[in-house]
């Protein structure tokens, strides 16, 4: 216990709370952001990242990950705030809490294994381009003092991480500029731009909601929404992270941790949140790799709103889309562009469709799940072809089958058959073949009674374990005949 708390809360604090404090800077702008997309009080966001991200701290199962109110689940809710005010989102909020809590009892990490690599890229790089789209409006079209802020924002982010490393770069950007904005002043937008701050902790609260079927009815869909949409981006997020430190992380309790952390953040007026991509790099990336980070970035943003308010509003905008920049070049993967021509075309195509349904819906979740369909797809048409090899000698016949027998095969299978063999001692050798499923049952039963029909004997041969198991289940063929 003592060795887990080492590793995961007291390994560098100095580094891992410097990296928090960054990310406090970042989640500020987003959460205004996202409140404003909902529909809803700026503080509905505030209060949420806060929570959420302390939360997620102690109950997530990946160290170093942020978790705060998010943009895939503000554009969920939008309709359900416009419709039915913010009463009905926190109560839409503690129900996504409880059913993400129940996946991740059901064990709901384990399906992270059936999301292949060509999604993933697809993911990163949607995320990548989203980060970016996002921050301009931020950036063209303001001023040139803008442009300037932007620039020198990058080249500080870039360059003083290859020669000075104690302090994360953009940390320095945040302070410095900002101060020179202070004493200087420019045409600029700051964060108090987006919307006002108020100083003031949550309370607990039970959503004004009449607790009744129809309430239900109304809350459940964009409930079960949200919980996806955030379990999705969660893990996928974990595994990035999985990835960057190379270490490993319980999608299964991170999946607790999020549903429990929403719960917390309805009971306290936030909105639904998960785990945020761009946010998790830049901690990651400013060295973080343990849960103080986290909790950090969640009790230094409640300070910010609550000590500095005052400060935080007058920081500049273009300061902190540009670390955003920065971010989305760095989560792209450039080599995605050798990968499209190198890998497999089925491979590429997924990657390119994962990312253009993400960009078209705005949705992380949605464009994962239908990478993820096209991909099996793909697969289930690479293994359906079933090679049947025929060969004869004085009356008897041979079929030896090559490959996976399953409802998308045995068409192929069965065209490959000469049904019209007549009086011959037919064997069906299957040691290069595996049978799936009751349409390849099916299937040989078919194929069985139709050459008996034609007088021949027939018998089959070599199934493995699996096979004859399925067989001796579900065939209706006599199992003498089985060898």
């Amino acid at each position: 216990m003592i060795d887990i708390l080492k590793k995961e809360w007291l390994t560098d604090p100095k580094t891992n709370i410097l990296a928090g404090i960054v990310v406090a800077l970042a989640l500020i702008p987003e959460a205004i952001a996202f409140s404003i997309i909902a529909g809803v009080d700026p503080m509905v966001g505030l209060y949420a990242s806060f929570i959420i991200a302390v939360s997620i701290s102690i109950l997530g199962g990946r160290p170093a990950m942020i978790s705060a109110a998010t943009g895939a689940i503000a554009l969920l809710v939008t309709p359900l705030v416009s419709e039915h005010g913010v009463e009905y989102l926190l109560a839409a909020t503690l129900l996504m809490g409880l059913i993400q809590l129940v996946l991740g009892i059901l064990k709901i990490g384990k399906l992270m294994k059936f999301i292949p690599k060509s999604v993933m890229l697809g993911f990163v790089n949607a995320l990548a381009v989203m980060i970016f789209t996002s921050q301009i409006e931020h950036i063209f079209g303001i001023s040139i003092s803008t442009y300037v802020y932007v620039a020198v924002t990058l080249l500080i982010v870039y360059l003083v991480p290859r020669f000075f490393k104690a302090i994360p770069a953009p940390l320095i950007a945040i302070v410095l500029l900002t101060a020179i904005y202070l004493f200087m002043g420019a045409e600029v937008r700051t964060v108090g731009d987006l919307g006002a701050i108020e100083r003031s902790l949550p309370s607990f609260i039970i959503p004004d909601v009449p607790y009744t079927l129809e309430t239900l009815r109304i809350i459940l869909p964009f409930s079960i929404s949200m919980a996806i949409v955030g379990l999705v981006e969660s893990l996928l997020t974990a595994k990035i992270v999985d990835d960057a430190t190379d270490s490993y992380s319980s999608k299964n309790r991170e999946s607790r941790g999020q549903g429990i952390s929403n719960i917390i953040a309805g009971f306290f007026g936030g909105m639904g949140g998960c785990a945020m991509i761009g946010q998790s790099i830049i901690n990651v990336r400013s060295g973080a790799t343990t849960r103080l980070s986290t909790f950090t970035a969640g009790t230094v943003l409640i300070f910010l709103i609550i000590v500095l308010g005052d400060l935080v509003v007058q920081v500049p905008m273009p300061i902190l889309a540009g670390i955003m920049v920065m971010v989305a070049i760095g989560t792209f993967d450039w080599g995605s562009f050798k990968y499209m021509v190198r890998a497999p075309r089925t491979d590429a195509v997924v990657m390119v469709v994962t990312v253009a349904i993400v960009l078209m819906t705005h949705n992380l979740a949605i464009g994962v799940i239908a990478g993820v369909i096209l991909s099996a797809l793909f697969f289930a048409t690479k293994i359906s072809n079933v090679e049947v090899d025929r060969t004869e000698t004085e009356g008897a016949v041979s079929y030896r089958f090559n490959g996976q027998v399953f409802f998308a095969s045995v068409d192929t299978m069965m065209n490959q058959i000469d049904l019209d063999e007549e009086n011959k001692a037919i064997e069906l050798d299957f040691t290069n073949a595996h049978i799936w499923d009751d349409s390849g049952v099916d299937a040989i039963d078919s194929m069985i009674t139709k050459l008996k029909r034609k007088g021949n004997r027939v018998s089959i041969r070599n199934l493995n374990k699996d096979s004859r198991k399925i067989i001796n289940e579900l065939s209706m063929i006599n199992k003498e005949e089985l060898i």
